[in-house]
């Protein structure tokens, strides 16, 4: 099949604003977008600018917005979305150059909320720190999560409060608060019970419609408001 990718073009260095770009290209009905954006880089225009590397859903890096829905490009079939797509960078984020955009707003958050493990009490001897089957499915769905930014970028809180904490991180901080191993929960939810904390989420599931590991964010989010509001910590 033939199809058109309609890409949103900025080089920082030459031009004022965002603008569109046309390129047609031949592509198989399981090809992926990422496919065919490589197809479009290597044997059309070199200086298209999108960011990819494992290419298989685990990195998360090739995130963008694909016919308006946020996507992974390497895990988007072409016969999924036709042959005219619109391909855009993700919202709410700073414009490096045409799909990229500047990730460190939204790694400040996911640092911000102390995404590892805490706990300052001497390990058991002779072993690890054990749990129970049931304390491990506690959190087990928010362990997903690979930073590709698509749920954080599909928020419409996000986009009018950059300040935000975000989706993602509320979900990093679920998959600590909730691990029986850890003392970190009590800050963690001081931090997200703020003006820009798990508050500013008004429950319009974009995150869990955007999340391509399929993780239930705004179960997750609910969760940590509930910890919040019953001064719950593990």
């Amino acid at each position: 099949m033939k199809a058109t990718f309609r890409i949103q073009r900025f080089d920082p260095e030459k031009d004022k604003k965002p603008y569109y770009q046309e390129y047609v290209v031949e592509v198989e009905p399981t090809d992926r977008v990422l496919d065919g954006l490589n197809k479009i880089k290597w044997y059309q225009d070199g200086t298209l600018t999108y960011r990819w590397s494992c290419a298989h859903g685990i990195c998360g890096s090739d995130g963008m917005r694909i016919n308006g829905t946020n996507r992974l490009a390497c895990k988007t079939l072409m016969r999924d979305v036709g042959d005219r797509v619109t391909v855009e960078p993700l919202l709410g984020l700073p414009i490096i150059k045409d799909l990229v955009v500047d990730m460190e707003p939204f790694f400040e958050q996911y640092r911000s909320i102390h995404p590892y493990l805490i706990n300052d009490e001497p390990p058991p001897e002779g072993r690890e720190r054990l749990q129970s089957i049931e304390e491990r499915e506690r959190f087990d769905d928010t362990t997903k999560c690979i930073l590709c930014a698509l749920c954080t970028t599909s928020c419409p809180s996000f986009w009018g409060d950059p300040a935000y904490v975000g989706p993602a991180a509320i979900v990093n901080a679920h998959r600590f608060i909730f691990d029986s191993r850890d003392r970190g929960a009590a800050e963690r939810l001081r931090i997200l019970n703020s003006r820009h904390g798990v508050w500013r989420c008004h429950t319009i599931y974009n995150c869990t419609i955007a999340c391509p590991r399929e993780i239930q964010v705004t179960r997750a989010i609910a969760e940590v408001k509930q910890a919040i509001l019953h001064g719950e910590s593990t």
